[in-house]
């Protein structure tokens, strides 16, 4: 019985030798078999596209946050924690 190192290899070497015209659906069906034991993954890989316009007050905040962000204005993930959380 091939262990899971031996398949990997396997895979690799196929992948190689796949023709070029081929490597986007091999890829596709990658994506999809790692999903597919994933149902929270699949879910936001199955989502339809978010089609609804953005806002000006949704942009205007983008904008602002871009500001923040090359100012240095910025809050790591641990200090917000702290802070919300009394942890880190």
């Amino acid at each position: 019985m091939a262990t899971t190192e031996d398949l990997r290899a396997d895979l690799r070497r196929l992948v190689d030798q796949l023709p070029e015209g081929e490597l986007h659906a091999a890829r596709r069906f990658l994506e999809y078999l790692r999903c597919a034991g994933a149902p929270v993954l699949r879910a936001f890989t199955e989502a339809p596209l978010d089609d609804e316009p953005e806002t000006e007050e949704e942009r205007a905040a983008v904008e602002e946050a871009r500001r923040d962000f090359a100012a240095g204005r910025v809050v790591t993930h641990e200090e917000v924690k702290r802070r919300v959380l009394g942890q880190a």
